[in-house]
């Protein structure tokens, strides 16, 4: 029950602060890519930071044997820039830009009513279900001809 309390909290704090800075807001994420018209250099200064605070975070928390609330760190095993990574960055940063929605800032936008967030979150979904049967597959396909 813990677990689910403090996941809460920091989903909170982490929307606080997604709508506090405006990037709950696709007007304002998609006028950080006008450079030629109504640039704004906000969402820079909200992604330094919050690399700033990860970057301390994980200097702290990876110090520790295990998380709080799990046995063990689960970090990616692999560095290897693949297909899978590009594609999903791809995928990821052209929504982004179409949209002026990303993940973390289209959820506090629900909150806030946002009808565009909503279609978002809903495609968000549905893409998720799909690169998931995909993989699937792949995995399938690759598993019969190593047979």
């Amino acid at each position: 029950m813990q677990k689910v309390i403090f996941a809460g909290l920091i989903g909170l704090i982490f929307g606080a602060g997604i709508s506090v800075s405006g990037m709950a807001n696709p007007a304002k994420v998609l006028n950080f890519f006008d450079f030629a018209g109504t640039w704004d250099p906000s969402l820079a200064l909200v992604m330094g930071g919050a690399l700033a605070v990860t970057a301390i975070g994980y200097l702290f928390v990876l110090k520790r044997p295990a998380p709080i609330f799990d046995a063990k760190f689960h970090l990616p095993a692999s560095r290897a820039v693949d297909i899978p990574i590009v594609a999903g960055s791809a995928i990821f940063g052209i929504g982004w830009g179409i949209t002026g929605f990303c993940p973390g800032g289209s959820i506090p936008a629900l909150g806030l009513g946002e009808p565009d967030a909503f279609v978002f979150v809903l495609a968000m979904i549905g893409g998720i279900v799909l690169a998931r049967g995909v993989r699937q597959f792949a995995s399938a396909k690759t598993l019969q001809t190593s047979r």
